[in-house]
């Protein structure tokens, strides 16, 4: 078997590999998800509303900082390599997850989180090295494979996260995620490989044009960046309220609630990790953008459905196809992405896509806090789906030069 692996070209090593990392990142990330505002109030006698406030700023602290730093960390990668930054990720993030585990009062938990953003950026150049280093004719596959990684540990994180804190208590997860980050870090650094041949390792001289200014269609890469961010907004919209509205829908079987709420939320996550490689296939074979529109038009279809459930049973079919969604769009996104893209811009066009996602996170829960609070929880579902729809015919106005490319 290692035999067999180590005779595959490196770009095939790498996608295992990085798939392999990206788990261990999805679930690192989300293994503190289920106690995290348990946690916070250990660490001081606080409040129901200061409990909240305070791990909502924990929470969304990570993702604010991912946000603003990904950029800095894309124009470094472009120069230095991708590697060397995967490296920074994964060591960055052992030590701060190690030291999160010695917090002794809630600004502490907050400052480190914020540290957590800062050193974030694993997932985001482990997709810019396969995009840059695959064969074109193989880049949809290979990023579906990857965008696989690190929703599959996603789902695991809250999972093993939870059973550690109850096993050991709130501080041992973040302890045993900083050893398995140091032993990422050592996997990365033994078995990734990069071409650095297309790095611009010199700084260039006088006044550069900006990175989209170098694109082809630069209003389609901007509406790229919109895309992953409203998908990743209306996945997360529904967090607040889940618990709640599966209690709504199933008041007589209360004794159920915590397992259909975690298989509510685990529902389009399953269904991503099954499709998102045969959708990389398949729009490696008839474009990636009819890929993004049948994920749109799925997202529209299933989301504003759920305001009118009355079954649970009904609302997890339907998180399924969101899952869907998920599982066409985000691999063809990546792959247009790489695509459309100088390979001397590759890290830094990725890392503003992760930003875009990172605000996705940020904005989400709170959209779907103020819907809920405003209209009720099912005016979440009608706001998110009306979002997708919006969003939909933007793409489809802006993505006409590549259906023409492809028509050609």
């Amino acid at each position: 078997m290692l035999n067999k692996f180590y005779r595959l070209p490196k770009w095939r090593k790498n996608i295992y590999i990085l798939w392999f990392g990206t788990f261990m990142i999805g679930m690192g990330s989300g293994e503190v998800l289920p106690f995290l505002s348990l946690f916070t109030e250990s660490l001081g006698n606080f409040t129901k509303a200061q409990v909240n406030l305070y791990s909502g700023i924990a929470f969304s602290a990570t993702f604010l900082m991912t946000a603003i730093v990904s950029p800095i960390w894309g124009r470094l990668a472009d120069r230095i390599g991708r590697k060397p930054m995967l490296l920074r990720a994964a060591l960055g993030m052992s030590i701060v997850y190690t030291l999160t585990g010695f917090s002794s009062n809630v600004w502490q938990l907050i400052g480190l989180r914020f540290l957590m953003g800062f050193f974030n950026g694993y997932v985001s150049n482990a997709n810019a090295l396969v995009a840059k280093d695959t064969p074109k004719v193989f880049s949809g596959q290979a990023l579906g494979i990857v965008v696989t990684g690190y929703t599959s540990g996603a789902l695991v994180g809250p999972l093993l996260g939870g059973f550690l804190a109850d096993l050991f208590g709130y501080r041992m997860p973040f302890f045993i995620t900083g050893a398995i980050f140091f032993l990422l870090t050592f996997l990365t650094a033994i078995g990734v490989h990069e071409d650095k041949s297309t790095l611009v390792t010199e700084k260039p001289k006088g006044k550069q044009p900006s990175v989209l200014k170098s694109v082809k269609f630069p209003v389609m890469i901007v509406g790229l960046f919109v895309t992953s961010m409203v998908v990743n907004l209306v996945t997360n919209s529904i967090n607040p309220i889940l618990s709640q509205f599966v209690r709504q829908l199933m008041s007589p079987h209360l004794g159920q609630l915590s397992m259909m709420a975690g298989l509510v939320a685990a529902a389009p996550g399953i269904t991503a990790i099954i499709f998102a490689p045969k959708f990389g296939r398949l729009g490696d074979r008839i474009g990636s953008e009819k890929l993004v529109i049948g994920g749109f038009i799925v997202g529209v279809l299933s989301m504003i459905p759920m305001a009118f459930v009355t079954n649970v049973w009904l609302l997890v079919v339907l998180r399924l196809f969101v899952g869907l969604t998920t599982a066409a769009m985000n691999p063809a996104i990546q792959a247009i992405l790489a695509h459309e893209t100088p390979q001397e811009f590759t890290s830094r066009i990725f890392s503003y896509n992760q930003s875009f996602l990172a605000m996705g996170n940020v904005f989400g829960p709170l959209l779907g806090s103020f819907v809920a609070n405003l209209v009720g929880y099912r005016g979440v579902f009608i706001v998110s789906g009306g979002l997708v729809l919006l969003n939909l015919v933007s793409f489809f106005t802006i993505s006409k030069p590549l259906r023409l490319k492809h028509a050609a």
